[in-house]
Formats: structure tokens, sequence, C-alpha cells
């Protein structure tokens, strides 16, 4: 397997083999998310409403299957992930928190996060479409545009050095197969769980091949990593960061710098689209009275610049995060469940208090 993928690498090149390993991967990712409903917004959103029902244990069911089978790999030295910037690098802790609720509110607002509004806009949903756009470029102005001083103001709030100190499992003083044995229980849980709120075995097995994608994409980039003699750097499924990549190389570049993010976003649109159109789901869908556009537009510009605060979106940071057990990831998933929740429960009310008057 090492010497088939050193001739793939000196015959191809590593850009165009980390390309072509993003969309595969983006291609599982986009058809199981769209069969399974894979939605961390519908989540929040149902348990912010009193409900622990299929939604939520759909994207339980995701998470802990990435978690378990990254875990797992790491644990049989598959793969390595420790030179990765969620573990490596600095983080920065007030970039989470505050970074994760902004993100957490903008996708309620928004009606889904950032992975969420790549999958629908493939089905023909224009609003996801637009929304997502938008995402897009306010993820670019916080990165290097004009929203970026602001953005490296907050996130040197409070930083934590890269290393141990960002791993919640050297923190608690746990190995990988540690975590790979309590994740393959609390994933045993989930799909149970999953299979007592009536959810197909079909579902289950989407948000296990979502999950299962997380943990494909850390493996792919980390064996290409460790057979390149170019610097090739390791990562998994996130959005917002290869979302502005591939929209600047479609509007500022003739050439391309092909990357695993590159490959990734335009293999989940044909992923979601070629399941929307094999099951008959795919359907025009456009901003209406019940679907304000400022709304959307609102939580498109929280979640552009929560997302690049908080080093990831609700799959970057969340999923693919959580997964390699990063303090600052999991800091950031949790902060979007806060924001979300909270948000939610605000809208209901102000939804009843209307109903009243």
């Amino acid at each position: 397997m090492t010497t088939m993928l050193e001739e793939l690498l000196i015959a191809r090149g590593e850009p165009l083999v980390l390309a072509t390993a993003g969309v595969v991967t983006g291609l599982v990712f986009g058809f199981a998310a769209q069969r399974s409903r894979f939605c961390l917004r519908a989540a929040t959103a149902e348990v912010a409403g009193g409900q622990f029902g299929p939604k939520l244990a759909i994207w339980l069911v995701a998470f802990f299957a990435a978690m378990a089978l990254t875990q797992a790999g790491l644990a049989l030295g598959l793969f390595d992930v420790s030179s990765t910037r969620q573990l490596a690098a600095e983080g920065s802790v007030s970039g989470a928190l505050i970074g994760g609720l902004m993100f957490g509110i903008g996708m309620i607002l928004a009606r889904g996060c950032a992975s969420r509004l790549l999958v629908l806009s493939a089905t023909g949903n224009l609003r996801a479409l637009i929304t997502g756009l938008v995402v897009t470029l306010v993820a670019q102005a916080a990165f290097t545009g004009v929203l970026a001083p602001l953005r490296e103001w907050i996130a040197a709030l409070w930083t934590v050095q890269g290393g141990p100190g960002r791993s919640l499992l050297a923190n608690l003083g746990l190995g990988n197969g540690a975590a790979a044995v309590v994740a393959f229980g609390a994933l045993a849980g989930a799909l149970a769980f999953g299979r007592r709120r009536d959810l197909s075995k079909g579902v289950l097995l989407g948000a296990l091949v979502v999950g299962g994608a997380v943990a494909m994409g850390w493996a792919v980039t980390a064996m290409i990593a460790a057979n390149s003699f170019a610097l090739v750097p390791i990562g998994s499924i996130t959005f917002t960061g290869p979302a502005t990549d591939t929209l600047m190389a479609l509007v500022a570049e003739r050439r391309v710098a092909l990357s695993f993010g590159i490959g990734l976003v335009p293999g989940v649109f044909l992923g979601a689209g070629v399941a929307a159109l094999a099951y008959g789901e795919w359907q025009l869908a456009r901003f209406g009275a019940d679907t304000p556009m400022e709304r959307y537009l609102i939580g498109a510009v929280l979640m552009g610049f929560g997302a690049m605060l908080a080093g990831g979106c609700a799959v970057g940071a969340g999923v693919s995060g959580g997964a390699v057990f990063s303090t600052t990831a999991i800091l950031a998933v949790f902060a979007m469940w806060v924001g979300a929740m909270t948000t939610a429960r605000l809208m209901a009310w102000r939804a009843g208090s209307a109903q009243t008057v």
C-alpha cells in the first residue's frame, strides 16, 4: 500500500493526488449526508424544542462514528495526525467560544450549517446556494480581508499552546486505544437510540458513512503526507476554508492550486446532487414570505465570521476536530450547541408571543 502510494505521488504529484482524494471523500460524504439528513442545526433545534428525537440520533451516530474510526486508526498505527493544526498549532479558546456562539446563532437563522447549505444547494435549494455564497465571502473577509484584524484581536484574547496542551486525550491521560473503546461504546448507544426513534437502517447507515468519511479524510491526508517528499497539510472534512479556496480559485486564478479542500467541495456537491436526483428529491426552492432573505443573510454573516474565528464549521471543528479530541474544537462545538439552542428557543418564544397577540 505504501509503495503504491509513493509511486502514485511520484507519477501524478501531490496536488493531483490530494485533490482526487478530496473528490472521492466529498462524494461519499455528500451522498451520505443527503440520504441521512445529517445536520447539526436540525439536531440543536430539536433538543431546544424539548425533544430527543431522530435528528439528534443522526448527528450522534455520525459524530461518534467519526471519533471511533479515527481513534481506532490512530491506535492501530495506520496513520498519525499529531502534526495537524487542530493539535500542533497554537489555538484560541476565546475564538472557539465566541466564534462557536456566533456560528450556532447563525446556523439557526440560516436554517443550516455550512455543510448542510452545500448539500442543499445541490438539491436545487437556491436559498442555501445564496446563503452559502455569503458565508464564503464573509469567511474570506475574516481570513485575509477587512474583518481579519477583528478576528485576530478576538482570537488573541485567550490562547493555548499547541501540542499536548491542545489535546483533550493528553490532558485526561488517555491513549488512542482507550478513546476508541469509549467512542465505539458511545456509537453503539447512539445506534440503539436511533433505532428507538424509529430511524431506518438506511438512514443509520448513511449517518455511519458520514462519520466514516471524516475518518477517511484524516487517514488519506495523513498517509499522503507520510509518503510525500513535499510538505502536505493533514486535515479532514471542513467547509468554510475549502469553500473560500474554491471560490477564489474560480474567480481570481486561471490555474487552480489543487488541494484536498479544492476537491472536497465539488465532490460533496456532486455526491449530494446525485443522491437527490436518484431518489427524486431534486426541487427548486426560493425565498418566500416564510423564509425571509434578511434572516438568512444575517445568519450567513455570523456563520462566516464565526467559523473562521472558531477554527472551523460545524463539521470542520465539531466532527473532524472532535474526532481527534482537539480541545478547542470540542469547546467550539459546545459553544455552537449553546448558541443554536438559545437562538432556537428565543425564536420559538417570539413566534408564540406573536400568535397570542
